[in-house]
């Protein structure tokens, strides 16, 4: 497996775990599995059963359940509880006008493969860099009989400044229409610098009433008072050479919006995600309850 991609894959694993492994699910991507192959699959859920030490010392068990143990608290969260939430948002933005759905750093996501019946009349612009598109191609090319008719793959590399114009010379895709654009995943990545001007290329190119979800970590994400999965994951993210980077309040977040047009119409702390997604999940499994994850929100914002 290619470092580059690691994190992808991971979070590929986490989805395609739960659909998989549960009966109630906090979010179901049941495509997810089909994405990665056997060998890929194994080798993560190996390499994560035999880290319990490093996720939770005190464990005892089997390692089927030290797997679950990890996956549960550690991987599956943060991938179930955005794609639950930005996917609810989607189907709202719909309702009331959207007609496009850019999807940033789309890696391997599956809804342009498994989108309902309400997703049928919107434009698909999945986004990444050319070698993760590539990848992607060649694994949905074995696991569906044709793309999507409202699907557009666009290449882009978002350290390079050409990146917008990449996206906005798309033939496809019409500036004049309200878009819903996912940024899910990216702002850990990504300098307050760099992520503002995401928004500011959005506010330029797209009309009033387009909308942006994403989650973000909160300004405790990279100190001493972060919860201990927080750092862990900071600490995975690193040791795959994706370093993060930022941390916000929601005061620094809510001027960051600002400062580019866009005002909050949703903000969710962990707590207010737990009890939103993660209850009839919770309610089922009592023994093995999961809760989103600390020290990340999610936020809608809609241009003004």
């Amino acid at each position: 497996m290619e470092q580059k991609s690691m994190t992808a894959l991971v979070s590929a694993f986490a989805r395609a775990y739960h659909s998989t492994q549960k009966e109630i699910k906090i979010f179901d991507d049941y495509l997810a599995k089909e994405v990665l192959t056997r060998e890929e699959y194994e080798q993560i859920a190996s390499h994560m059963s035999k880290g319990i030490d490093f996720f939770n010392p005190s464990f005892d068990g089997t390692e089927g359940k030290a797997l679950q143990w990890v996956v549960d608290n550690q991987l599956s969260p943060s991938p179930l509880g955005r794609a639950a939430f930005s996917e609810k948002m989607l189907n709202n933005a719909v309702k009331i006008g959207a007609e496009q759905y850019l999807i940033f750093a789309a890696g391997y996501d599956t809804f342009a493969y498994r989108q309902p019946d309400w997703a049928a009349n919107i434009e698909i612009f999945e986004l990444d860099h050319p070698d993760m598109i590539a990848d992607k191609q060649k694994r949905i090319h074995d696991m569906v009989e044709q793309r999507p008719k409202n699907l557009h793959y666009v290449a882009v590399d978002f350290t390079e400044n050409n990146w917008q114009s990449r996206l906005f010379d798309c033939k496809a895709l019409d500036q004049n229409k309200i878009s819903f654009c996912s940024l899910l995943g990216i702002s850990y990545y990504l300098s307050e610098e760099n992520f503002k001007g995401v928004f500011q290329v959005l506010s330029e190119h797209l009309p009033k009433g387009s909308s942006v979800v994403f989650d973000y970590p909160d300004e405790n994400t990279h100190t001493k008072k972060a919860g201990e999965r927080a750092q862990k994951q900071t600490a995975m993210a690193g040791a795959a050479g994706e370093k993060m980077l930022s941390g916000y309040s929601y005061f620094e977040m809510e001027k960051l919006l600002s400062e580019s047009s866009f005002l909050v119409y949703e903000h969710m702390t962990p707590d207010k995600i737990t009890n939103q997604f993660f209850q009839r999940y919770n309610e089922a499994n009592p023994q093995h309850q999961m809760t989103a994850f600390d020290n990340v929100n999610y936020c809608l914002a809609v241009k003004r």
